[in-house]
């Protein structure tokens, strides 16, 4: 009892809405969101499910990539991050608290828009650090508009080749490295499910995540290749308060709307990456979006 008493007070202790006020440009750092995203997991024992792998994150600098990082050392691996220039600062950080666990970190600085840094990455990864046995696909770009009109061809361009196409390219370089017990993991979201009006392009591009997610893993299934998603719903990470059509008053106000009226932590995510990683845990799941929405509940 007292057990659950101290995990429910670290629960409500978690920030809610309303935030201070603010608003960074694209790509935005965790160092200037204010609360600072929680990553830590302290509350995390760790078992040693991922001794001896190798892992590459993408959008590993910050948010749920950051939290991932993290936990994926503290449960043994090695870990590769990608990331834009910009998130350098950030990246480091990241860089630190994996190193602090006893594991050896990469960082990748480049843009996943570039089908050459995709598979750069890959092969960097394998050069540096011996082998890769997790990909995580995160990073990702989204912008807010009022109305279809607004989306340009060039924002719809950017949306999909950062969201999806890099998700297929590292993939696609990604399985050329791995054998049999190789995992793949895409961040999609809750608007790939749900849909989200202000999110039409974004929405369709976590869409497509999930119906790559499941082809792929029906692809690789013979190969001893897992193939898996993660749907958050609303998490604090720079990737809203970065949103050009996010203005400081709906930043303020940002996952007041979910069922639990409040923003999920990254540290609330990254154990259901652990879970799809670890072939102790998951080795009869592939072809899954596994949702971790706050309370939004869908069959979708």
């Amino acid at each position: 009892m007292a057990s659950e008493r101290r995990e429910a007070t670290a629960s409500d202790r978690r920030p809610r809405p309303p935030f201070p006020k603010q608003h960074q440009r694209s790509p935005g750092l965790e160092s200037k969101l204010d609360p600072r995203p929680r990553f830590e997991a302290e509350a995390y024992k760790p078992a040693g499910k991922l001794n001896g792998k190798v892992a590459l994150i993408t959008g590993g600098d910050s948010g749920i990539g950051r939290a991932v990082a993290l936990i994926f050392a503290r449960e043994g691996a090695d870990v590769a991050i990608a990331y834009l220039p910009q998130e350098q600062s950030d990246a480091e950080e990241t860089g630190r608290v994996i190193e602090r666990e006893g594991r050896r970190a990469l960082l990748l600085a480049g843009d996943l828009i570039d089908a050459k840094f995709c598979k750069h990455a890959v092969d960097a990864t394998v050069a540096e650090l011996g082998k890769l046995d997790i990909l995580v696909s995160n990073a990702a770009h989204q912008s807010r508009k009022d109305k279809l009109a607004e989306l340009t061809d060039s924002e719809l361009a950017t949306t999909f080749e950062t969201n999806v196409y890099a998700y297929i390219r590292l993939a696609r370089a990604a399985i050329n490295q791995m054998g049999r017990g190789g995992v793949i993991i895409a961040t999609s979201s809750e608007t790939g499910i749900l849909g989200s009006r202000k999110l039409p392009d974004y929405s369709a591009s976590k869409g497509a995540i999930n119906a790559f997610t499941k082809a792929l893993a029906q692809d690789l299934v013979e190969k001893g290749i897992r193939v898996n998603a993660v749907a958050p719903g609303p998490v604090w990470t720079p990737l809203n308060p970065s949103d050009a059509g996010m203005t400081p008053d709906r930043v303020a106000q940002f996952g007041a709307d979910s069922p639990m009226g409040r923003p999920a932590q990254p540290e609330e995510l990254a154990p259901a990456y652990v879970f799809l990683a670890s072939n102790a845990d998951s080795s009869y799941i592939t072809g899954t979006i596994l949702q971790v929405m706050g309370g939004e509940t869908t069959g979708g």
